[in-house]
């Protein structure tokens, strides 16, 4: 009951989400973690709301907008050519993402870990663990997680016909539909295996693909100590972190972010998930 309470939640505010400006958007969607109260949204234009400061909690929890057609405009999924490998924001924005979950031997884990620092990611997952472990996608809505599609079986699409393709695809986005509470805009290819088909299907069904800038190389289990190197030898503005909370031991994955998420933070980059916005 209360699973569903939380999605009918989510679905009326995006109902009125027309009528809010991006940081009002920002705000509906992201609720706080456990009984702790959640930075009210900055104010999303004005020279006041400009000037005033953000709270090191609150600059962590603001989405990203920007994405998708310009204000005015027909909400349309653009057909492109290659996906996005990095992120637009100000100052020193990172993304971090989760591959192929979720799974509940670690996912959990990983979603503590964001909870204590106060930050977003994006998961995202295959259907067939999705439909199986439903509750911790509730979870991620509720955490105010990004969730996209990654298939429903992880094939390589490339040497799938177009009617396979979509039927992974859209699988998946209706699992997360029913389990998330709203229908994934981002989507990522299995082994970043991208062609024409893959984009044209995506962008049909409303997503944008999205690759990645640092690959982590976690699911090789290299050891803790490597994938902390890498993302931090690797962390840069705009930068868009892969790993993986499923599809194998993540154990190293879990305790690399323990690791590095603090690190990142204190040298001051923002770590946030991108929201496309259509208003």
């Amino acid at each position: 009951m209360k699973k569903d309470q939380l999605l009918t939640r989510r679905r009326a505010l995006l109902t009125g989400a027309a009528t809010l400006g991006a940081a009002g958007v920002a705000a509906a969607l992201a609720p706080g973690i456990g009984n702790r109260a959640e930075p009210a949204a900055p104010p999303a234009a004005g020279a006041q709301a400009a000037r005033r400061p953000l709270s090191p909690s609150e600059y962590r929890l603001r989405p990203l907008t920007g994405y998708g057609p310009p204000r005015g405009t027909p909400a349309r999924t653009p057909v492109r050519r290659e996906p996005l490998l990095r992120v637009s924001g100000r100052g020193r924005t990172m993304v971090l993402t989760f591959d192929d979950g979720p799974d509940p031997r670690y996912t959990p884990d990983i979603l503590d870990t964001l909870a204590r620092y106060d930050v977003r990611a994006m998961f995202f997952v295959c259907g067939e663990m999705a439909t199986a472990h439903r509750d911790l996608l509730a979870r991620m809505a509720d955490e105010g997680h990004v969730v996209g599609n990654h298939t429903w079986s992880h094939p390589l699409l490339t040497r799938l016909s177009r009617r396979r393709i979509r039927s992974e695809m859209e699988r998946t986005s209706d699992i997360i539909d029913k389990a998330y509470g709203e229908r994934p805009e981002w989507f990522r290819a299995p082994y970043g295996a991208w062609n024409r088909a893959v984009f044209q299907l995506g962008a049909e069904l409303g997503m944008e693909p999205m690759a990645w800038t640092v690959d982590t190389l976690d699911w090789a289990t290299p050891g803790t100590d490597s994938i902390i190197e890498r993302v931090e030898n690797g962390a840069a503005p705009g930068v868009v972190v892969l790993s993986h909370d499923a599809g194998g031991d993540r154990s190293q994955s879990v305790r690399a972010l323990r690791d590095y998420l603090p690190e990142l933070l204190d040298s001051g980059y923002h770590i946030t998930v991108p929201r496309r916005q259509y208003l």
